[in-house]
């Protein structure tokens, strides 16, 4: 059996690691690159980099930060924020990225995810999917959560598979930050639907919200942010109790 992925995730904001509730108050959390490193060591299995204003301010990534990020630590890592072209792939696998992840960009132009998939490869490219609930429906959000509009999230999982994405983030917004647990019918719901690996985002707060976002949410990974960065759960820890619940963990 595969094992499950623990990912912890920098949310970047003017070369800083923020965190939020609700995609909104964000929060100081402290240097990304000191940060990485410490959850390289600590055993995490891959590193999210988001770099969260980049498409807002319509700026490309900061690439320098994701170099001096990758030669600090030595676990996969997915960068992602104002990505919108071939090139900025390019630059960014050249800084020492191993994925990127794109979001606003993809549902502006969908054949960028084809285009890609066919240059770097599915394995290299995860399509992120902020969605809330609204009246029943799961609908996308873009640019950071800001941007509503009225696309279904199952039918866009489905359709960012065929197009040769290789993995699906998805983060519920009406979960983030809130510690509350993750959207595990919506996950399982995902998991079913399409036949990549789902990363779950949003609402971990404690070491069961991990293991329900496996054992009900069918996820392939699960990521957090705040309990990571302000140690309310040690990776190492996180990962024992897990394994110890059955749930296949690499550990160190």
């Amino acid at each position: 059996m595969l094992t499950k992925r623990i990912i912890p995730c920098l949310d970047i904001k003017n070369g800083r690691t923020v965190k939020g509730v609700n995609f909104v108050n964000l929060r100081d959390a402290g240097d990304p690159v000191a940060l990485a490193k410490a959850y390289s060591d600590a055993g995490a299995d891959e590193l999210v980099f988001l770099d969260i204003s980049a498409t807002e301010e319509r700026r490309k990534t900061l690439s320098n930060l994701v170099l001096q990020v990758a030669e600090a630590i030595n676990i996969p890592f997915t960068v992602g924020g104002g990505i919108s072209s071939v090139a900025d792939v390019d630059v960014l696998l050249q800084n020492g990225a191993d994925k990127v992840s794109i979001n606003s960009s993809a549902v502006k132009n969908p054949q960028l995810i084809n285009d890609l998939a066919a240059k770097f490869g599915s394995q290299c490219i995860v399509v992120a999917i902020d969605a809330k609930q609204i009246e029943g429906q799961w609908l996308v959000h873009l640019v950071g959560g800001k941007v509503p509009t009225t696309i279904d999230l199952f039918e866009w999982a489905k359709e960012v598979e065929a197009r040769g994405a290789g993995e699906i983030m998805f983060t519920s917004m009406d979960h983030d930050g809130t510690k509350g647990g993750f959207a595990n019918e919506a996950l399982a719901q995902l998991s079913n639907k399409v036949n990549i690996p789902i990363i779950a985002s949003g609402g971990a707060g404690n070491i069961q919200h991990f293991a329900d976002s496996f054992s009900v949410g069918m996820a392939d990974a699960a990521l957090a942010a705040s309990v990571f960065h302000f140690k309310e759960i040690e990776i190492i820890t996180l990962k024992t109790a897990l394994r110890s619940q059955g749930i296949p963990m690499r550990l160190k």
